[in-house]
């Protein structure tokens, strides 16, 4: 089969297509044969052994696709040919990929196989952090950093499903049609963003903040949090890990609260990935999570793909295309 392969860490562009064998079914597995997978920043962060998981050189990347289910062990839950959406962790930016079945999701008829790929990392992670880490409750204020990439549009987006008011925070002008179509309630500027959270909230400050970005906003997002309020800290994509002065923490009892998904699930309970999509199909199912604009490579591209995230260039979610979506009716994978 084709696969993207990273024989080097020499960073995104030195990732290449080659022949690989095709996996081995085992217990416990299926094997997917995949139409769309998606791009992550970890992936980027992997390509330079930046990462806290470093698989042995060489390796197929890719933690997240939809597809056909090929082949199942007996007593599977699947069947051949069922429609799914996968979190392999590794492996998934090739024509079929090993999947333990806890991290197999049943993908509906509706649902696009570019935008079911979109889905599994960016949206457990979303859900993991309003849900579990903020404890959202409806009717209060997210403020999302980062509201035009991959984890920021699915935050944005799962916020409003949960009832929550949005505020998405873009660092360039471009980029705010991009959190509009999320379901942002209010755009604004990475620039400036403090003061314009004064104005939307009268002063009162935000309830939830989600933090991708880390980096010099820190310090101003703490400052923007209402009395109780969670800084909810997803990862660093501007590079700098910043410092707490954590008296700041006590002059309005907020909370900086780190949201690590795979570090929650994947040594004690395996099967935690499937009980969040089981929550999030009926929101999948009414429409309330829909396809959302982003770029699409074919595999052979699949170097830009990466390089397309790790220079701060994506709009959405990036995804490569491995075999095309015969349902799919336009350009952003709404089926």
């Amino acid at each position: 089969m084709r696969a993207a392969r990273v024989t080097s860490l020499d960073g995104p562009r030195a990732v290449t297509v080659a022949e690989t064998p095709v996996p081995v079914l085992r217990p416990g597995h299926a094997l997917v044969d995949v139409h769309e997978a998606g791009v992550s920043f970890p992936d980027v962060l992997m390509t330079r052994g930046q990462y806290q998981v470093r698989p042995e050189l060489p390796y197929v990347p890719g933690a997240e696709c939809a597809g056909v289910v090929r082949e199942v062990a007996e007593g599977s839950a699947f069947a051949v040919g069922d429609r799914v959406a996968a979190f392999p962790t590794a492996g998934a930016l090739a024509e079929t990929v090993l999947v333990p079945e806890t991290l197999t999701f049943p993908l509906p008829d509706a649902v696009s196989f570019r935008h079911g790929a979109t889905l599994p990392m960016n949206h457990l992670t979303a859900h993991f952090a309003l849900t579990r880490r903020a404890r959202l409750a409806p009717g209060e204020t997210v403020l999302v950093h980062g509201a035009a990439g991959g984890v920021g549009t699915a935050a944005v987006q799962l916020a409003r499903a949960l009832d929550a008011r949005v505020v998405a925070v873009v660092s360039t002008a471009d980029k705010v049609a991009t959190a509009e179509a999320a379901g942002a309630h209010h755009v604004v500027l990475a620039d400036g963003f403090r003061s314009a959270v004064d104005d939307l909230t009268g002063g009162r400050g935000v309830d939830v903040v989600v933090d991708p970005v880390g980096g010099d906003r820190f310090t101003d997002s703490l400052r923007c949090l209402a009395p109780e309020g969670r800084l909810l800290v997803v990862g660093f994509t501007a590079g700098e890990i910043p410092q707490v002065r954590v008296n700041r923490l006590l002059l309005t009892n907020v909370s900086v609260v780190g949201v690590g998904w795979g570090a929650f699930w994947m040594p004690a309970d395996p099967t935690y990935p499937r009980r969040q999509w089981d929550e999030l199909l009926p929101l999948l199912e009414a429409g309330a999570l829909p396809a959302l604009p982003g770029t699409r490579h074919p595999l052979d591209d699949v170097a830009e793909a990466l390089a397309e995230l790790d220079e701060r260039r994506a709009r959405g979610k990036v995804t490569v295309t491995v075999r095309p979506d015969p349902g799919a009716t336009d350009g952003v994978g709404t089926a």
